[in-house]
This record gives C-alpha cells, sequence and structure tokens, in this order.
C-alpha cells in the first residue's frame, strides 16, 4: 500500500497539475521591474500564451508579461497564481480565466467554483497590494476538442454577467472582451475575422483586445494611485 501511495505522489509531482514549472526558469530570470515602468502580468490559458507570438512588440520593453499556460482551467491558474504573479511583484494583474473551464479540460463545468476562483485570484492580488483588472471570456460557439459541448455560448455568457457583476460591485476593471468579438447573431460565435478556429486569437483578435486592456490598466494604476476617489468610470470597457 505504501509502494501505491509513493508512486501516486511521485506521478503527481511529475504531472505538475498546476503548472508550477513552466515559468519557473523565466520568474528567476526576470530583472526587477524598471523604474517609471509598471509591471503589468496577464494571468491565462492559451489566449495569454500565445499572445507574444502573435503580437510579439506588446510586450517588448512594455513591462507587460504573459503567464498563460495552455488548456489550463481557473483552478490551475489559482494553484500557481502566487509564483507566476504575486512573487513577479506587478503593479497590476489582468485575470483571463473560464475558456477551459466552460470545455471541461478537467471534468465537470461548474460556474460557482470557475467564478469562485477568479474571486480568490483577485483577493490574493489585492492583499498583495496589486492592482486587478478582469476580464471577460472570450465568445466561443463551442470546442473543436469538446465537439459534445453544445451549450458553451450559454455558459459563457452566463459566466461574463456574474464576471462583471462582481468586479462592478468591487470598483474594479473590467475589459469586455466579449462585446467588442463576438458575432451578432444566434450562435454567439468569435468573429471568424480574429480567429481561424473559433477559440484562439489571430494577430486581428488582438489588435481588438490590446488598446481594451491597456486603457483598463491605466484605469487600475489611476484608481491605485487615487484610492478614495470614485472608480465607477473605469469599470466597464471594449462596449
Amino acid at each position: 500500500m505504501l509502494a501505491v501511495v509513493l508512486l501516486a505522489a511521485a506521478s503527481a509531482v511529475a504531472q505538475d497539475w498546476g503548472g508550477l514549472q513552466r515559468f519557473a526558469d523565466a520568474n528567476a530570470a526576470l530583472a526587477a521591474p524598471a523604474e517609471g515602468q509598471p509591471r503589468v502580468v496577464l494571468m491565462g490559458d492559451s489566449i495569454t500564451e500565445i499572445w507574444p507570438d502573435n503580437h510579439p512588440a506588446f510586450f517588448d520593453g512594455t513591462g507587460y508579461i504573459g503567464r498563460g499556460i495552455s488548456g489550463q482551467v481557473s483552478a490551475q491558474m489559482l494553484v500557481r497564481f502566487r509564483q507566476d504573479v504575486i512573487d513577479l511583484h506587478p503593479a497590476v494583474v489582468v485575470i483571463n480565466a473560464g475558456t477551459n473551464d466552460v470545455a471541461e479540460n478537467q471534468g465537470p463545468y461548474n460556474e460557482d467554483f470557475t467564478l469562485g476562483n477568479i474571486i480568490s485570484m483577485t483577493e490574493l492580488a489585492q492583499a498583495n497590494g496589486i492592482a486587478v483588472v478582469l476580464t471577460s471570456v472570450l465568445p466561443a460557439a463551442g470546442f473543436r476538442w469538446r465537439p459534445a459541448l453544445t451549450d458553451a455560448a450559454d455558459k459563457i455568457a452566463a459566466l461574463n454577467k456574474r464576471i462583471r457583476a462582481y468586479a462592478e460591485s468591487k470598483g474594479i476593471p473590467y475589459v469586455d472582451y466579449y462585446a467588442s468579438m463576438v458575432v451578432d447573431d444566434p450562435s454567439r460565435a468569435l468573429n471568424p475575422a480574429y480567429s481561424k478556429d473559433g477559440v484562439h486569437p489571430v494577430p486581428e483578435g488582438y489588435a481588438v483586445m490590446e488598446p481594451l486592456v491597456v486603457e483598463a490598466v491605466n484605469a487600475a494604476l489611476n484608481a491605485a494611485t487615487q484610492p478614495d476617489e470614485d472608480c465607477a468610470a473605469c469599470r466597464k470597457w471594449g462596449e
């Protein structure tokens, strides 16, 4: 029995379920934030991971750092949040989570659990003096790797409604990628002008996303320097 337990533990370590080792070397090699240039970490899944490849200039010398891991659900992001966000000492973290939760990459989808993970990441950031920007899940009519799922659009819309409501209740800037990228028809798919597979943006998609993120990050930075002022004007972006 002991041998079985040890084998299971060794297997779990080898698998690194949370992805703690994915950016370990990059994090260790990361220099301190440049003076006068706030560090911004983008936390997410493959949509965040492939962003630098699609538009490297957005990250080159700008203070923006991508920490996305393909396929991850929000629970996995929460597991690595300390290593990949808090320990990097950013001024702002932009959290984009939920696509792979809806796609059931790690088991049945539970909206409450996903929202709870996003809230937990938010609270961890705030407890460590990091301003937060929350984003919508990008639109998707379905997932090629989960063809049996037929209600993805409904679940994404419902989750986005709750993320937005939470952001507004806490005065957190909210980036509405969804409204800027969804097709205007019953499918509620990601606009094909912005994606080849209906889930992941191409450069044209990131060109839509980037100014929305920058504007919200600036709002978060301004709010952090003026904490006593009402931030109602910084809550909604991309509408």
